[in-house]
């Protein structure tokens, strides 16, 4: 492990005590590894203090979330989506998306979050994989036009809505992966896929996050 998961394990076990990231190979078409929290991490009941560094330190970034996995396969089963494009991944999290679009042939991938750690476990697991991405924290500090926009995993919450508009006027295509919403209906979007997924390490979600949906705009 290198310096720079070492240093994520350790902002790991700071808030997990016990908990450590171990190297998983996804079921995503082709060879991709990913750095995630050990599937037998700690989860006995914690104590008011633990449960108030979780809350605080939200760790999105140690988990492949189902949406995150099925976006991936898709863009690696079907390239001619991403191939030669530039690319940006909204809320990259573990890097997950973004290193399957760059796999699949994408021109140039920007992965893209507000969370430090997340960026820097999305480059910990870009260098795993053997991919260059572009690493930026601020959506509106992209310059330049962009192809395609893809995102996993950020429609959980309502204020995240309006987003979708910004995105449809930066970039003429747009890929959402979500299994939180299911009366989707903010046009120009449409759905055009469904496809089962489960987060990685197993959270033991109930049958309805695991149903994915992708909705296209563009």
């Amino acid at each position: 492990m290198d310096e720079r998961a070492q240093s994520l394990q350790q902002a790991l076990q700071r808030i997990i005590p016990g908990a450590r990231l171990e190297p998983v190979s996804l079921s995503a078409g082709r060879a991709l590894q990913l750095l995630l929290l050990n599937s037998d991490y700690p989860q006995g009941e914690l104590d008011p203090e633990g449960m108030a560094r979780i809350m605080d330190n939200p760790l999105y970034w140690v988990f492949c979330w189902a949406s995150g996995l099925v976006l991936a396969r898709r863009l690696l089963s079907s390239p001619e989506q991403v191939a030669g494009k530039r690319v940006l991944d909204f809320g990259c999290g573990s890097g997950v998306v973004a290193i399957a679009a760059k796999l699949a042939g994408a021109r140039e991938v920007i992965a893209c979050d507000i969370d430090a750690q997340a960026l820097e476990a999305t480059a910990v697991n870009a260098h795993l994989n053997r991919v260059a991405l572009t690493l930026c924290d601020d959506f509106y500090n992209v310059d330049g036009e962009l192809d395609l926009i893809v995102v996993a995993d950020v429609l959980y919450d309502q204020g995240n809505f309006p987003w979708l508009q910004r995105f449809v006027q930066r970039a003429p295509q747009v890929l959402i992966a979500d299994s939180r919403v299911k009366h989707f209906d903010f046009p120009p979007y449409r759905e055009v896929g469904r496809e089962p997924g489960c987060t990685l390490p197993d959270l033991d979600e109930s049958p309805e996050f695991r149903d994915v949906r992708l909705y296209q705009a563009g």
